[in-house]
């Protein structure tokens, strides 16, 4: 199992996620249109020409999801109950399509489920970037982990 138990994480232990992602109009225009979001600054290339931006946005939820699904094989695959929040989550640079993104994990806490025994609370930092190393995304996950079994 790739993911690690409850109690193999420490505060401050750091992951750099070796899978980067380069994403698509083709991811843009799915994730929109799959969760029912037909803003144009997303899916629509000739309102996007007269946008700031000059072109289509990615969905920020999908840079979001891509966030998470990125960390997971090092730290949450197999081993996670569910995730229980997502707070202090912010975009302070678009993402194209065109673009790399990878991402950093920092294990920010440590808590024993008070009503589950064999579980514990992990909040994690994730922070993404793009090909030219500027900040994509961060976001701040609680997630319900399993402890190593018995």
């Amino acid at each position: 199992m790739a993911g690690l138990y409850f109690d193999q994480f420490s505060i401050g232990q750091r992951f750099v996620h070796e899978v980067r992602r380069t994403v698509t109009d083709m991811d843009n225009m799915l994730f929109s249109t799959l969760t029912m979001n037909p803003a144009a600054i997303h899916i629509d290339h000739e309102y996007a020409k007269g946008t700031e931006f000059g072109r289509p946005l990615m969905n920020s939820l999908f840079t979001l999801g891509l966030v998470i699904g990125l960390s997971v094989i090092d730290t949450t695959y197999g081993t996670t109950v569910g995730n229980l929040g997502f707070e202090h989550t912010s975009f302070p640079k678009p993402v194209f399509s065109g673009d790399t993104i990878r991402a950093e994990t920092e294990v920010m806490a440590l808590r024993e489920s008070k009503s589950r025994p064999t579980q514990g609370l992990v909040t994690f930092l994730h922070v993404a970037y793009n090909q030219h190393d500027d900040i994509v995304c961060k976001c701040q996950r609680v997630a319900l982990m399993m402890k190593t079994p018995a």
